[in-house]
């Protein structure tokens, strides 16, 4: 409720306010409509249980999220992956999973993961989100083309073959209905007068009216696909759950958690873009967790922040959490009184919105301009996440795109990482004269994290000395963390500089790296009066060690 409660702070439920958000929760309301029906069919469910999802989910996710306007609801990355969920283990596994990824969420909140999630890397995004809008509309071709039914295929290819082989049989008045509903949705919002309502709205009624008209036999409405839409609000339905099926559930869970809170964040992300306001991440995710809890229990799917919703929310003035509160009591009215209407609203004018959702979704501008000038590594990442989407499944796709990304990360820190040796004149101007006349002391600095896949670079320059000092500083300015593996590969460096008998003196690390030295146990390897804070007392025990040294061969 932290949104809420900082909203109602800032003076944002004062009455200069309050009208702004009740029009905006009713034009959220409008668009959200249409869309929450078509997300709905194409995951494979009745609409009424995406008008159902739009509501519980919106109400939670204003009252407990982070962010003042998010809008929450079903949203078409989730097509694609309820769809398979569905198909593979039935509604009741579909609303388990739902629920199980709600409790993931909520976790991931408790664990405060929210900052680390939303900075999934942009290859990754922007290759699964213009995969699966490409899965979406050779999806809606059925629909859209009116075919006859075809044979199920699991592969995408293989559909894709089928789907072709079927153009010639087209449905006729399906195909016009579905070229008017998507010449309305590019067209209306062309028009100024027309553009007051959302074009899937012009285009739903335009295509139902039509229906309603002609009733052109062998077009599929929603009344002949799923009985219509039922007038009032669910009732709370408790699904079995067994121990089989939550482990069997547990892979679909955390990848609708995964894409729920990747998907959330970035809507509000956007938000923050276009208000100026920071959501909280973590608050954000128990909200959305909540969400996704309840919304099954009243036969919903899941569910997750909107971008265009909630950028509608925010053109049409909405400024606090009573806009998506609006916009539930406005969808609970169009269940109690228009919910008959609905039976003559045909899957094309669906297929159409979805067409136009898909294409927003794969963004075709940005995904060839990010292809032309992204460094190469992010470009080929990009295509890999973006084929795999399509050809695998989403799950597969996300692993493979942050695993591949986080080595390119890797190669990027190891090429960062410098150690070299300075030169006395490069030292600091008070210490210049003591390295002049103790040329038998070497200084190296050390640049970058100290981590496993720098330790061959810092090896290399250690471990191959050209001449042999009688004492070597390291100084660890520049080194931001260490890690096993680092300390480990430095341990051994140590040990092998002085039985060649060079003195190691280590100075300037900051707490984190000094504590996990003394950890390590470089301490035993050095002994304490070889571990320095300061570069100017590790130059002074040096020189002392130097000078005692001499005196014994001297004597």
């Amino acid at each position: 409720m932290i949104a809420l409660k900082e909203a109602y702070n800032a003076g944002l439920f004062k009455s200069e306010h309050l009208g702004k958000n009740i029009s905006a929760g009713i034009v959220v309301g409008i668009v959200a409509m249409p869309l929450a029906m078509a997300f709905a069919i194409a995951s494979g469910v009745s609409p009424a249980q995406g008008i159902y999802t739009a509501i519980i989910s919106a109400f939670f996710v204003s009252i407990f999220g982070g962010s003042r306007v998010q809008i929450a609801g079903p949203t078409g990355a989730f097509i694609v992956l309820l769809s398979g969920i569905l198909i593979q283990y039935g509604l009741a596994g579909l609303q388990i999973a739902t629920i199980m990824a709600g409790i993931i969420l909520v976790l991931m909140s408790i664990a405060k993961l929210g900052d680390v999630i939303r900075f999934i890397p942009a290859p990754v995004i922007v290759g699964f989100t213009a995969g699966i809008g490409v899965t979406i509309w050779v999806g809606q071709w059925q629909s859209f083309f009116g075919f006859p039914p075809i044979a199920h295929a699991e592969m995408f290819h293989e559909k894709l073959y089928l789907m072709i082989l079927s153009l010639p049989q087209s449905h006729m008045p399906t195909l016009m209905i579905s070229l008017i509903s998507l010449a309305i949705i590019l067209i209306m919002p062309k028009i100024p007068l027309a553009k007051k309502l959302p074009a899937p709205l012009w285009a739903m009624v335009v295509a139902t009216c039509i229906q309603s008209y002609y009733q052109f036999p062998g077009v599929a409405t929603i009344g002949t696909a799923f009985g219509g839409i039922p007038q009032g609000l669910p009732s709370l339905t408790l699904p079995e759950i067994s121990i089989s099926d939550v482990f069997a559930l547990i892979g679909p869970a955390f990848t609708i958690a995964m894409l729920g809170a990747i998907e959330s964040l970035l809507s509000a992300v956007v938000a923050d873009g276009m208000t100026g306001h920071q959501h909280n991440s973590n608050q954000e995710l128990f909200g959305q967790g909540l969400a996704n809890i309840v919304c099954p229990l009243f036969g919903g799917i899941a569910a997750t922040g909107a971008i265009a919703r909630t950028a509608t929310n925010i053109r049409q003035g909405g400024t606090n959490p009573l806009a998506g509160l609006v916009h539930c009591v406005f969808l609970v009215l169009v269940l109690f009184f228009l919910a008959p209407l609905a039976a003559n609203i045909p899957l094309a004018s669906m297929a159409a919105i979805l067409f136009v959702v898909s294409y927003n979704m794969s963004d075709v501008p940005n995904f060839i301009r990010l292809i032309r000038v992204a460094p190469r590594a992010d470009s080929l990442i990009l295509l890999i996440t973006f084929f795999l989407t399509i050809f695998t499944d989403l799950v597969v796709a996300v692993n493979v795109g942050v695993v591949l990304a986080i080595l390119q990360f890797m190669r990027k820190m190891v090429f960062s990482v410098d150690v070299h040796a300075i030169h006395h004149t490069e030292i600091e101007p008070q210490f210049q004269k003591e390295l002049e006349h103790h040329p038998e002391m070497l200084v190296y600095t050390i640049e970058g994290p100290l981590f496993f896949g720098a330790v061959s670079a810092f090896e290399r320059s250690l471990a191959h000395i050209d001449k042999d000092p009688k004492s070597l500083i390291l100084r660890f300015e520049s080194v931001p963390f260490v890690d096993l593996s680092g300390l480990k590969m430095l341990n051994e460096i140590v040990k092998h500089l002085q039985k060649r008998g060079i003195e190691v003196y280590l100075c300037e690390a900051n707490p984190q790296v000094r504590r996990h030295m003394y950890r390590a146990g470089l301490f035993r390897t050095l002994g304490r009066k070889h571990l320095w804070r300061k570069f100017s007392t590790a130059l002074e025990k040096c020189e002392a060690d130097l000078a005692e040294k001499n005196k014994h061969k001297e004597k």
